[in-house]
């Protein structure tokens, strides 16, 4: 499970043991992993295309430039797991755990995280344009320098998150919980202007 090794295409890969393996450069297309058990595993410029995890483990992985496109997680767990550049896309997560986690930049473009639990997370400079972040739990996570523009963050609570130098561009604020949230002021005038406040410059 080194480099060199052709694309994987539309394989079911069932309870699987690939604890602490280190797969670099690999490429899974349209597979299906169900209880495959990478915990401790490192992925480097790994590509998974429209992949579906069911009960998979990837606890204390480490992911270096890997793709998750289009793919979908249930009851799969990130458990203390680092993505650093990762890509993820159009991917859906529904019951997983992903606390704690660390992300480090990235593209979560169009990402389903719906009701998800991220709670103090590090998600600082991660590109989160038009993601579902309904219901979210995001209170105090650190989303300092986040690309949140065209997001949806209907009730989602951002309760004492940090969202410092973050883009809101045409994010759906109108019910978000923010109490105690840190702004700076294109964060303030988003919000305000999500509560129908008309923002005029005075200056």
């Amino acid at each position: 499970m080194t480099t060199g090794e052709p694309p994987v295409v539309g394989a079911r890969l069932v309870d699987e043991d690939w604890y602490a393996a280190h797969l670099t450069d690999r490429v899974w297309q349209r597979c299906t992993f169900v209880e495959v058990d990478l915990t401790e595993a490192t992925l480097q410029g790994c590509r998974f295309e429209e992949c579906t995890f069911e009960r998979c483990r990837f606890n204390s992985t480490v992911h270096e430039q890997t793709a998750f496109t289009a793919c979908s997680f249930s009851l799969t767990s990130f458990f203390d797991a680092t993505l650093r550049g990762c890509k993820l896309d159009g991917s859906s997560f529904v019951r997983c755990t992903l606390r704690p986690m660390r992300v480090e930049g990235g593209s979560w473009w169009g990402v389903t995280l719906v009701g998800a639990e991220l709670e103090g997370l590090v998600l600082r400079d991660a590109r989160l344009r038009e993601a579902d972040l309904s219901e979210a739990d995001l209170r105090r996570a650190d989303l300092r320098g986040a690309d949140l523009s065209g997001a949806t963050l209907r009730s989602t609570r951002l309760d004492g998150a940090d969202l410092r130098g973050a883009t809101l561009l045409g994010a759906d604020l109108a019910s978000v919980r923010v109490r105690g949230t840190t702004v700076d002021l294109a964060g303030a005038m988003a919000l305000a202007e999500s509560l129908g406040a008309v923002v005029e410059d005075v200056g």
